[in-house]
């Protein structure tokens, strides 16, 4: 009876910590939609030379100057950007704890970061790429 207990706790805890990756995932594309919203929503303004535009803050319908609208697009952008990459760094660990709890090895070659500017020229150096 404990065992089967031990095992409905640890079936249990597996589930919660896979339903957070899947929640995880879901918010990263509902962000990098908004995102990508953003980015067409400041190329259309590029593209119309117009003083003052509409814009949708929730429900509310907005007119404001183009400048301030092209200004709070891009501070939106940046803060999806930011969330992007916090929920992404957050999922690696999530997905090793995940592993970890399936007593499954790591997935190779999650925790990779990519090379800085510094180190990608000194590599380009090394092979004669100048």
């Amino acid at each position: 009876m404990k065992e089967q207990k031990q095992m409905l706790d640890h079936l249990e805890e597996v589930e919660k910590k896979a339903g957070e990756i899947l929640t995880d995932r879901q918010e990263i594309v509902s962000l990098d939609k908004r995102r990508n919203d953003d980015r067409v929503g400041m190329r259309e303004l590029q593209k119309q030379n117009i003083e003052k535009c509409w814009i949708t803050l929730g429900p509310i319908l907005i007119k404001i100057p183009s400048k301030k609208a092209q200004q709070l697009l891009v501070k939106d952008q940046n803060e999806c950007d930011v969330a992007i990459n916090k929920l992404r760094s957050d999922l690696r660990v999530k997905v090793n704890e995940l592993r970890d709890l399936e007593h499954a090895t790591p997935v190779p070659g999650l925790m990779l970061k990519p090379l800085s500017h510094g180190e990608m020229s000194a590599i380009n150096k090394l092979c004669g790429k100048d």
